[in-house]
């Protein structure tokens, strides 16, 4: 559908630009505000009718990029941070209706009373947008980088990863400042399965439900009182300006966040050269290798949604480090490797891949017993 932009009113002749693309109309101009009319007012009316003023409305016949993504308010605040990017970064798109923003929904949005693991583990957040992505009712899909599987469908390539936000998890409640003041039962919030495992492992006395839906609705459940406490990424609560619920921030030796945990990532088509471009613009490169070694642990690992896997890289100095981990769905049994290498998206693949081989090695079969497919969101 084309996208329309009201000019100001305007006497002149109206040109369109050379090569702008935009189909450019005239419409006539109601002048007089409301009330009655005095003669002056008609006067003017009259004046202006004569001098032929015009409204132009600029209208481009099709957007130059169609943005796919979820509905969700997390979601379209990172749809809308990737279109404020393309129209600062090339004037074309600044256009009005250039861009266009396209609501795909997925099965994670539609089935919110399971958890994630019995629905369909991975992909769950990104196959619609996939297939819209392919079938072209949109040029770019924008994703969470944590829901995104290690593997991609032929045809697609993540060809651009925003700079990361902060990676840790935020404790919030009503009632309590930190994990450790929750009591005997009392009931954490969450569809992590690696939130959960970490929690157990350090507070065995809490009790983890399933807690799904977007983060308004989950805040505004813990308000209601259905749960005692809940853990969500502070990144999600950064980008919509929502931090003023956030009770404490856990540091990463606290709560390891999960991988590629505050990253945004744009997939597009391998053959559509001009979107291409446009995100290789965009593209933070210490972004890309951070979370490039952590999802080849993750790929390492061949985790899914029913295994706790978290992984954390980051830059320090001219070296990449890297801590990760893969845990029991209880808690009672968690294996740590920490690596370091080159800081370079080859070196930083190798660390990433040789610490999952080495989990891998050192856990027993039970660890990886339900796995469902590559990929998962914990």
């Amino acid at each position: 559908m084309a996208a329309t932009m009201s000019a100001t009113i305007m006497t002149a002749r109206v040109v369109a630009p050379a090569g702008s693309g935009k189909k450019l109309q005239a419409r006539s101009s109601a002048f007089a505000a409301a009330g009655p009319k005095t003669a002056a007012r008609r006067a003017s009316a009259s004046a202006a009718r004569a001098r032929g003023a015009v409204r132009v409305v600029a209208e481009v016949e099709e957007p130059l990029v169609k943005i796919g993504t979820r509905g969700s308010p997390l979601a379209l605040a990172q749809a809308y941070m990737t279109r404020d990017l393309l129209k600062k970064n090339f004037p074309e798109l600044a256009e009005e209706g250039a861009l266009e923003i396209c609501i795909i929904k997925t099965t994670g949005d539609k089935i919110l009373d399971q958890p994630l693991a019995d629905i369909g583990g991975k992909g769950l957040f990104t196959r619609e947008l996939d297939v819209a992505l392919l079938d072209g009712r949109i040029d770019i899909a924008v994703h969470s980088m944590k829901d995104v599987p290690t593997y991609l469908p032929e045809g697609t390539v993540l060809a651009s990863m925003l700079p990361r936000e902060d990676v840790r998890d935020a404790f919030i409640s009503v009632k309590y400042g930190d994990l450790s003041e929750l009591p005997e039962g009392a009931l954490v919030g969450t569809a992590s399965l690696r939130r959960q495992s970490q929690l157990l492992a350090k507070f065995p006395h809490l009790k983890c439900v399933n807690f799904r839906g977007n983060v308004q609705s989950r805040i505004r459940k813990l308000q209601e009182g259905v749960v005692d406490c809940t853990l969500l990424a502070i990144a999600g609560l950064n980008r919509m300006d929502m931090t003023q619920h956030a009770t404490k921030i856990l540091d990463v030796d606290v709560m390891l966040p999960a991988v590629a945990q505050g990253a945004i990532g744009i997939a597009c088509r391998t053959t559509d050269d001009k979107r291409l471009d446009y995100l290789a613009a965009l593209n933070h490169e210490e972004t890309r290798i951070a979370v490039e070694c952590e999802r080849a642990f993750l790929a390492a690992l061949d985790g899914s949604c029913r295994t706790p896997i978290a992984g954390y890289a980051y830059r320090s100095g001219d070296k990449l480090e890297f801590s990760g981990l893969i845990a029991t769905l209880d808690g009672k049994e968690i294996l740590t490797t920490s690596a370091t290498g080159e800081w370079s998206f080859a070196g930083g693949q190798k660390v990433g891949t040789d610490a999952g081989a080495q989990l891998k090695t050192q856990a027993p079969a039970e660890f990886f017993a339900n796995l469902i497919e590559n990929g998962g969101n914990w």
